[in-house]
């Protein structure tokens, strides 16, 4: 969850590292820090808050040249956020400096080991006891002292190392913590992920468990733990800088959202053929598809809800038992899975650390594994039997927008494919003829979307308390309707399915607990109007997303908001830019910045 970047050679400025952590400050964080070495020497400095804060205390330094260096942005996990505990951490000898993002399990016993040997600690954090072990092991040879420092580590990790006595080079190693390196004949280069190095190379490699590398201007070195080299080839970025910037826009959630319909594109691109869903990344698995028994989808947050979708779509369409777990409960059940189970495991970032736990333990159990996912290399995508990339580009914003609706429509294709065997290809044709089309439909609505939306949330911003509700196809909708809510407005917003209100939570309704009723022209449209009229008759307000001239809805609630018709399985996908241009303009008109939600991070790499 934290966010590492490291550069060495070249004409390495302080600047440059600390415009390159500003590219990670989607993960998340509570503090910040740089090591660099100049001709005088190994230099730290860190603080409690925001990159600014810690500008501000470089001052006139920016400009400086330096050797090597590595900055780091801290989500706390072992001790409060401090200047004291913000990254890097050095040893005994000020020699070495250590940026580390996971979490080290067995730090508390290294700590009491290394103090009892003289080491005087001056943080809180599990990370300090990298750098002592280092400093035990080093006997001039720092690529050494980390492997035999690693192998006294238990945990998750990915680890950026520089020494005093190397100015040439930054070594780094990983487990379960992402990790990106590459190099030029302009520096070397380490981060968290891709987005800080785009503006020097498009070669990259994604890190692996297991694997160390040492970083130095012109080539990378990866090592196997035992110290044997290893040879694996780059991957190619095709990304753009500009795909990481505003472009205008006043916060990049706004900005990802109006790019939904380029998103929509690139998701379905290439997965239709002859007017029915083609996936060629499931060819491999052949007879494993045709013979399904069960799946079982796997996921957390906004993917979750993607989840939820496809599970209902493929027990409809496929009449294929379906579960879904979040994917951090699913870890500690016995579910029976084996041969004839597949689980799909949804994860935006690929690195989400109780998804790739759950994938591990269904594997062990002889299911098949099919990941989806935005990031090429991810852990997850290298550990699944197949893996299917939804083709997002970088998403900025901690709240997922356009990662979501590019799920969506992936999982929704993947449905129909396995519906093929069991439906009508007329039914399907007519389905995935219908998202083929929404690109289109997106580039119409979002403008006029845009200024609904503002428009309601000037009237509904001051409320505490919100509910979602929703039937059917809706419910998932009502989840992350809300979910956008509470996440970046920090209002209390739940969802729920709306034959539950009477069951409790319709005691909660009065004229300062607003509703919001997702209700499109489905078969389920009469009984939510049923359930909006229970509300009504508590003095609550009720704002509706229904579909396009519907007069009934209109006359039943206070405010509303219309989207295209659509068949039913799709207005998930349809209504996702709505309720998060909702969500959107409510944490504006509040004073809120949408793009750093507190206490939240963009990559949840620990449990």
């Amino acid at each position: 969850m934290c966010g590492i970047v490291g550069m060495v050679g070249g004409d390495l400025t302080i600047k440059k590292l600390v415009d390159a952590l500003r590219k990670l400050e989607y993960r998340g964080y509570d503090s910040a820090g740089i090591a660099f070495r100049t001709n005088e020497g190994l230099r730290v400095e860190k603080s409690a808050g925001k990159i600014d804060v810690l500008e501000s205390h470089l001052g006139n330094m920016m400009s400086t040249g330096v050797l090597q260096g590595m900055a780091h942005t801290r989500w706390a996990t072992h001790g409060e956020p401090s200047d004291f505990n913000a990254h890097p951490h050095t040893d005994c000898t000020g020699k070495i400096a250590v940026v580390h993002n996971g979490i080290i399990e067995n730090f508390d016993e290294l700590r009491t080991a290394l103090e009892s040997n003289g080491h005087i600690f001056k943080s809180s954090t599990d990370t300090e006891v990298i750098a002592h072990l280092i400093e035990d092991h080093y006997r001039g040879d720092l690529i050494t002292a980390l492997r035999h420092t690693l192998v006294d580590l238990e945990g998750a990790y990915a680890i950026g190392v520089m020494h005093q006595d190397h100015p040439d080079i930054i070594v780094a190693a990983r487990k379960g913590s992402p990790l990106v390196i590459g190099a030029t004949q302009g520096g070397g280069f380490m981060a968290s992920d891709v987005t800080p190095l785009l503006k020097y190379l498009r070669d990259v490699h994604f890190m692996e468990d297991g694997e160390l590398a040492v970083i130095k201007t012109g080539n990378v070195q990866i090592l196997k733990l035992d110290g044997t080299p290893k040879v694996k080839a780059p991957t190619r970025i095709t990304w753009s800088e500009d795909a990481a910037e505003k472009g205008g826009y006043p916060h990049f959630m706004l900005k990802e959202i109006y790019e939904e319909p380029q998103t929509l594109r690139n998701a379905i691109t290439g997965r239709i053929k002859s007017k029915l869903p083609h996936f060629r990344e499931l060819e491999k698995m052949g007879e494993d598809l045709t013979k399904i028994k069960g799946i079982t989808v796997l996921a957390c947050g906004t993917s979750y809800h993607a989840g939820l979708v496809f599970q209902r779509f493929v027990q409809d369409y496929a009449g294929i038992r379906a579960e879904i777990d979040v994917a951090s409960e699913f870890r500690y059940r016995n579910l029976p899975l084996g041969e004839g189970d597949v689980v799909i495991a949804i994860s935006q970032s690929g690195e989400t650390a109780d998804t790739l736990e759950g994938i591990r333990k269904a594997r062990q159990s002889g299911a098949k594994v099919v990941s989806l996912t935005n990031v090429v290399g991810s852990t997850i995508s290298r550990e699944s039997d197949a893996v299917i990339y939804i083709n997002a580009g970088p998403e900025i914003g901690v709240a997922a927008t356009k990662t979501y609706v590019a799920q969506l429509a992936v999982l929704l294709l993947l449905g129909a494919s396995l519906a093929l065997n069991k439906r009508n290809p007329e039914v399907i044709s007519q389905l995935v003829n219908e998202i083929e089309g929404l690109p289109t439909v997106f580039e119409s609505v979002l403008a006029s979307a845009d200024e609904q939306c503002q428009r309601l949330a000037r009237e509904y911003y001051q409320f505490r308390h919100f509910m979602y509700i929703g039937r059917g196809y809706s419910y998932p909708s009502a989840l992350e309707g809300a979910l956008k809510l509470k996440e970046i407005s920090y209002i209390h917003a739940s969802g729920y399915q709306a034959g539950e209100l009477k069951h409790g939570p319709i005691a909660l309704l009065d004229r300062d607990f607003p509703v919001f009723a997702i209700i499109p022209e489905d078969e389920l449209k009469a009984k939510m109007l049923s359930n909006i009229m229970e509300t009504r008759a508590r003095d609550a307000k009720v704002v509706a997303i229904c579909s396009e001239s519907d007069r009934e809805v209109s006359r039943a609630v206070n405010s509303r908001i219309e989207v295209p018709k659509v068949s039913a399985p799709l207005y998930p996908l349809v209504m996702s830019p709505y309720l998060q241009l909702f969500a959107y303009h409510v944490a504006v008109a509040r004073g809120y910045d949408p793009d750093r939600p507190r206490n939240l991070a963009k990559s949840v790499t620990v449990e």
